[in-house]
């Protein structure tokens, strides 16, 4: 496992490189066309802000947009003292733990590293899971926070969303500039709408494809990281079983947000589809069979 821990702190690097160069292709393109050669530090400014705001506000950013409550040991002793035996024998902090009121079974882990760690299951998880299962599905959130799953997600969330700001930026500035009836304002409305444009490919299209190809293989490692930690895959099976048999949309959840759920919070039942951030639960199923034998 310490292999895959490396892989994604290395893979966050690689992340940042990568959009890095994208946002100052564009800022540098749009500074050259226009004229305006100093917009391109503000825009690349923009966008490494943005990024170190999600970056640094991960954890409280997820739990707002969950509606997740946290809790104390006497508000839900059984929650609590699994994640804390599974804490204690993994030797990690013990994160911020939260519930979120919704009938739909789920459960997600946010934050920025396993120091400022947060995780969260419904009330519908709690309903239906034994404790077995329970604790497969609390180690498999503890996996993604000791593998620094969280991190990745956390900074292809924020440069994604910062680049999507952008594309929406730039489309209002063409509109207003196209209203001017100045020849430099009609060609800077066309520069706008172009930059515009891929801005939005980018957030749209290729941000989706890589958060969910990097998600896919996060899950399921995060599901073999945590059948390693309870030496007992069948919980998890048993839990990801009972995810696909009584799952169903969440009230309160956004597709923003869908890479950090144990299950697709938004539309379980299209879980294949291209940019889905999580494998099939059938396939993760048999992979966790597969590694019970092992034990």
């Amino acid at each position: 496992m310490y292999s895959a821990i490396a892989r994604n702190k290395r893979n966050t690097v690689i992340i940042v490189v990568l959009f890095v160069l994208l946002i100052g292709g564009l800022a540098t393109w749009f500074g050259y066309a226009s004229g305006y050669g100093s917009s391109a530090f503000l825009i690349i400014g923009f966008v490494a802000f943005y990024a170190l705001l999600q970056y640094y506000l991960a954890g409280a950013f997820a739990v707002a947009a969950s509606g997740a409550v946290e809790i104390t040991k006497a508000d839900n002793p059984r929650l609590w003292r699994i994640v804390e035996n599974l804490a204690i024998t993994e030797g990690m902090p013990m994160p911020k733990v939260y519930i979120i009121k919704d009938e739909a079974p789920n459960a997600f882990a946010s934050g920025r590293d396993p120091k400022h760690a947060v995780v969260a299951a419904t009330t519908g998880l709690l309903a239906i899971m034994d404790d077995n299962e329970l604790e497969g599905v609390m180690a498999h959130e503890m996996s993604h926070v000791k593998n620094y799953d969280i991190r990745v997600s956390t900074i292809v969330f924020g440069l994604v969303s910062a680049v999507g700001i952008l594309a929406d930026f730039f489309l209002r500035m063409a509109f207003y500039s196209g209203n001017s009836r100045n020849r430099d304002s009609g060609q800077l409305a066309l520069i706008l709408i172009g930059l515009g444009i891929v801005a939005w490919i980018v957030a749209a299209l290729i941000g989706p494809l890589v958060s969910a190809a990097v998600s896919r293989q996060r899950e399921y490692l995060a599901d073999a990281s945590g059948a390693e930690i309870t030496r007992f895959p069948e919980g998890l099976a048993g839990a990801l079983q009972k995810l696909k048999d009584y799952g169903r949309p969440m009230r309160k959840a956004s597709s923003s947000m869908a890479h950090m759920y144990i299950s697709d919070p938004v539309k379980p039942s299209l879980a294949e589809r291209l940019f889905s951030t999580h494998p099939p639960l059938d396939k993760r199923i048999e992979r966790l069979s597969q590694i019970g034998g092992k034990f």
